[in-house]
């Protein structure tokens, strides 16, 4: 009997030491904190030049993670693109330099400064104050919050090549 409980241990220790690897608390909190951790849902096709989601932004109040999912979908459009939902098509990242966010990072540090130049490109077209399921509170602390945008996407592009951050669409390969 001693044996066969030994046997079993032996064979289930290397699986609890696989499960015990996910991410730790630190690491999750390093991801939330990251430049990477937003979440975007296509809701559907907008106006000329403009795209609909819906928009995740992470922080320890609710006002500051609505600011959060604001600079978020700007992100969204310029360095990772918009996934295809709802009858709207992918569309493709602005920015197509790899490593765009280091590169140009004295322009977006200017860029997405509080107040700065991206609020001229997103619009809410939700209500600013979130409630049920666009408002979770984290474990850790923090609200996560979702909110429906609309995104000047061709204004946005047309600033980016003016800037001379992003390729124009005309420049080639």
């Amino acid at each position: 009997m001693v044996t066969m409980r030994k046997r079993f241990l032996l064979a289930a220790l290397p699986m609890l030491a696989v499960v015990g690897a996910g991410a730790t608390s630190k690491e999750q909190k390093a991801f939330l904190s990251s430049s990477y951790s937003y979440e975007v849902l296509v809701l559907g096709v907008g106006q000329d030049g403009t795209k609909v989601f819906k928009v995740y932004g992470y922080a320890k109040k609710v006002p500051a993670a609505i600011i959060e999912a604001r600079k978020n979908a700007v992100a969204a459009c310029i360095f990772r693109g918009l996934p295809g939902a709802n009858g709207a098509a992918p569309t493709p990242a602005i920015c197509t330099t790899p490593n765009a966010e280091e590169v140009h990072a004295g322009y977006v540090a200017t860029f997405f400064v509080d107040g700065g130049k991206y609020l001229k490109y997103v619009n809410l077209t939700s209500d600013a104050t979130p409630s049920g399921e666009d408002c979770l509170k984290l474990k850790g602390g923090g609200y996560k919050v979702g909110i429906t945008v609309q995104v000047l996407y061709d204004n946005l592009r047309r600033d980016l090549e003016a800037d001379g951050v992003a390729r124009r669409l005309d420049a080639g390969f």
